[in-house]
């Protein structure tokens, strides 16, 4: 059962402004599950490395509403699969699912540590259908465990394209996607990686800039369509995507 939370005492104007500008309309519950995830955040940041955001205003806006902004690349409103790669202290994927609880979420991440706040996170906000695993993407994208098994991957890690599509890809489905989240224009990036992509079975199928609402923060949503299935090799042994990327 969700802990109980006083809402009054936060400023969410701008917080609903920012919602109101992706479309998306929140319930009391949904806003309470947010402000409750805010205060668990800061309070396990005090003894573990979680984020360097712990203003409220910019929690809101770096954490919470970029990771809702998937929206103008993705209809999240439909009942999926999706996975969050390197996940963190769990963006995107908690907040997509508060937001929109149709969805089926597993949220991966490599350090035990930060799983077992997701844990208790999922707890205290009573979220059903999702789900945190410690592991290595590598791992996990092996045959009869999570491989091909998603409609979306999403990502926020910090790597290079041909990287993340290695860690990613092999978990979507054949006709399904990969979105990654990036802060920059990567056009560079984006030319360098198309051959990887190609190799693991994917196609670049677009890539959607715009601005966080109401900031000077730029996003780009690059998307990858999952053409074929991935060869059995990739993802290669733990390390070697981000040593050695797919060239």
């Amino acid at each position: 059962m969700m802990r109980n939370i006083d809402l009054g005492k936060y400023l969410l104007d701008s917080f609903i402004k920012d919602l109101e500008e992706l479309q998306i309309t929140l319930s009391e519950k949904q806003m309470k599950q947010f402000m409750i995830y805010y205060e668990l955040l800061v309070q396990w940041n005090q003894v573990m490395n979680l984020t360097a955001i712990t203003d409220f205003e910019e929690v809101l806006k770096k954490h919470f509403i970029d990771s809702l902004s998937l929206i103008k690349a993705y209809d999240v409103t439909k009942p999926v699969m999706l996975i969050d790669i390197g996940t963190g202290a769990g963006f995107p994927g908690i907040p997509l699912k508060i937001a929109f609880p149709n969805l089926k979420v597993t949220l991966l991440d490599s350090l035990n540590k930060r799983v077992h706040f997701l844990q208790g996170v999922i707890e205290e906000l009573a979220l059903e259908e999702i789900e945190a695993i410690h592991g290595r993407a590598e791992d996990f994208a092996k045959k009869g465990r999570l491989r091909e098994k998603y409609d979306l991957c999403v990502s926020r890690a910090v790597a290079n394209l041909s990287t993340l599509s290695e860690y990613c890809l092999p978990y979507v489905k054949t006709g399904g996607l990969f979105i990654s989240y990036k802060s920059e224009k990567i056009t560079e990036e984006r030319l360098a990686a198309e051959h990887a992509v190609s190799i693991l079975g994917g196609r670049i199928e677009d890539s959607i800039e715009f601005m966080i609402p109401h900031s000077d923060i730029y996003r780009n949503l690059l998307v990858i369509r999952k053409c074929r299935e991935t060869p059995n090799q990739y993802p290669r042994k733990a390390g070697l995507a981000a040593k050695d990327p797919l060239k």
